[in-house]
């Protein structure tokens, strides 16, 4: 691996989409960066599966929900790399099954940090290293979304599909706002994948249940979704900015 070859920074990437966009980056090429908030041991697994794909790569510690977690993100990437290609801002939450009139101001308070504050913050840096304006050479960032950004989340979680609908509108303005900067940027929503984000809101029998419901007749996987998120980063999109595609098996 070249030290002239692209970085990609993907938060989250420990595990599920995020792991399956850092092991496919690696194969495409990518140096990575594989951030994560807690969980040490996947995230070195993830490293050691890129490293095994012939690339290069490093696990850094940050919480993008903090300031501090961002900064320090992004300083380790520096560091280790001296450079940034990419930005997958993937780290996100869901929080236990609630109506609206149940949800506390510190649910919410911690929904929007990590899924809209953390994704714009991750993006400002990303800008002042990747933007022409800022002496940079161009980059791509790609936001990871979701379906429920488009059906509202009812009954279940509105206040993650109100953050993710936000991830959205951000991916527009930001994208016409630095198009002329040499910076792409796109969107990914992707709908019922094989993931344990669905346990982590307290259904861990959703993917089991919905799967048959949906127009394939399954849900996706993490690498179905890691596919289009690299393409949007790759030179083959290179005409491809402010877009947001859905990965949901038609639904």
């Amino acid at each position: 691996m070249s030290d002239n070859s692209p970085v990609l920074l993907v938060t989250g990437g420990s595990r599920g989409i995020g792991a399956a966009i850092c092991i496919g980056a690696a194969r495409q090429g990518w140096r990575v960066v594989v951030n994560y908030a807690s969980n040490k041991q996947a995230a070195d697994q993830v490293v050691d599966a890129v490293r095994a794909a012939g690339s290069d790569a490093i696990a850094i510690a940050g919480d993008v929900g903090d300031v501090a977690g961002i900064a320090s993100i992004f300083e380790a990437a520096d560091r280790h790399f001296g450079r940034l290609d990419g930005l997958v801002n993937n780290a996100g939450i869901v929080d236990m099954v609630q109506r609206v009139d149940q949800m506390s101001p510190e649910r919410l308070d911690r929904m929007f940090r990590i899924n809209i504050t953390g994704s714009i913050l991750c993006a400002k840096e990303a800008v002042l290293r990747m933007s022409t304006r800022h002496g940079g050479k161009g980059g791509s960032i790609v936001n990871i979304s979701s379906m429920a950004a488009i059906f509202g989340g009812p009954g279940q979680y509105v206040d993650y599909a109100a953050s993710k609908g936000a991830i959205d509108t951000f991916t527009i303005g930001l994208a016409r706002e630095v198009v002329a900067e040499g910076i792409r940027v796109n969107c990914i929503r992707p709908g019922i994948i094989d993931t344990d984000i669905h346990a982590s809101g307290g259904l861990p029998d959703r993917v089991r249940d919905l799967g048959p419901t949906l127009p394939m007749g399954r849900v996706g996987t993490s690498e179905e979704v890691a596919d289009a998120v690299l393409y949007l980063l790759s030179p083959s999109a290179s005409y491809i900015t402010g877009s947001i595609l859905n990965v949901s098996g038609g639904r």
